[in-house]
């Protein structure tokens, strides 16, 4: 399939410029309605239903948590919800409210019906997290004047507001704090490659960028089931296709995500290295992670966290009690002949 020639760079970013959003590209590729919203269909239709809910009581919508892997549309679901009740969202993080004054005068600004957006809710200081109890099961906020014999505790009624949570590590989250949740907790899964596709396909309409189906297909199949990697790499392949003066084709995508060092599987070049570890150093495991980060000079943390739930998903290594081994498709991907006694692997 053919392609045509990317639309003018300078006309792009003036465009954007004068609409206000060229200091936010990213933010520019959010969907703004559900009906943009790609993927995660489950929690959309449950989220409809909340939300058409609370628009016929009058009321704002009960309490929402959304977790799962980076990049999944967290954020964005949360940046919905506020535009579905037509209401404002004031977003903070779980880092940044470092004292109970911090939180205070978070919720004690708040409009009625507003949607308070945390992310990375279980970062929050425990004791905050006492605060907001109340906050959210009631509608107060309980603080305590002074100190020893002479402190009293005064309460604040606060606007009815929602509030949404986003989290990478639901596990973090205490119990008490998780119940609170009355809305619901929603579990982000991966996309697929055809949902991806769809991702890029918008993406490249919003930048004003053509390409092909074939190169939003090689782009969504190295995306790593992720939106906001495919993003990252439609707009490199762009830079790439612009500097080069070339269309957006799949052999431009191809040779700019070679460029990456992300091959076809959409692994990276550490990727590549851990699975190269295991099977050259180590005859295919079993191996300890912490042998493995020994020999690549990299901290445990970042391959436990980073690189091995991918590596996993895909079937490349095994995580067993002895340590990570390598399957037989890690053989072939890497080129290796695969040992003839498949079942030493295991």
């Amino acid at each position: 399939m053919s392609s045509t020639q990317l639309n003018n760079p300078e006309e792009l970013e003036n465009d954007l410029e004068k609409s206000g959003d060229f200091s936010f590209l990213d933010q520019t590729l959010r969907p703004n309605k559900f009906d943009e919203y790609i993927g995660q269909e489950t929690i959309k239709q449950n989220l409809k239903i909340l939300l058409q809910a609370a628009k016929e009581r009058s009321h704002p919508p009960e309490h929402v948590l959304f977790y799962g892997p980076p990049g999944l549309g967290k954020t964005t679901l949360a940046h919905l919800i506020a535009n579905e009740m037509g209401c404002q969202v004031k977003s903070t993080s779980g880092p940044a409210i470092e004292k109970v004054g911090d939180l205070a005068s978070i919720l004690t600004n708040l409009s009625p019906g507003d949607v308070l957006f945390i992310d990375e809710i279980h970062r929050l200081n425990k004791i905050i997290e006492e605060v907001l109890y109340p906050a959210m099961e009631s509608g107060v906020l309980d603080i305590i004047i002074g100190k020893g014999p002479s402190a009293r505790t005064i309460q604040l009624d606060l606007p009815p507001f929602t509030m949404i949570a986003a989290t990478t590590r639901v596990a973090l989250i205490s119990s008490p704090l998780r119940s609170r949740f009355s809305g619901g907790t929603f579990r982000l899964e991966f996309y697929t490659e055809d949902e991806i596709e769809k991702i890029i396909k918008r993406s490249a309409n919003i930048l004003g960028i053509t390409l092909s189906d074939d190169a939003a297909r090689e782009i969504a199949r190295r995306s790593r089931a992720t939106p906001r990697t495919a993003n990252y790499l439609l707009k490199r392949a762009r830079d790439f296709a612009q500097v080069n003066k070339g269309d957006l084709s799949s052999k431009y995508v191809a040779d700019a995500l070679a460029l990456l060092e992300i091959d076809e599987l959409g692994l990276t070049a550490l990727d590549r290295k851990i699975l190269e570890v295991i099977i050259e150093k180590f005859k295919g495991g079993p191996v300890g992670l912490s042998t493995i980060a020994a020999a690549l000079s990299e901290e445990m943390a970042t391959l436990e966290e980073v690189n091995e739930p991918y590596l996993l998903q895909l079937g490349l290594i095994e995580r067993t009690p002895r340590g990570r081994l390598a399957t037989p498709r890690a053989y072939e991907h890497l080129g290796f002949d695969v040992p003839k006694d498949t079942s030493k692997l295991f």
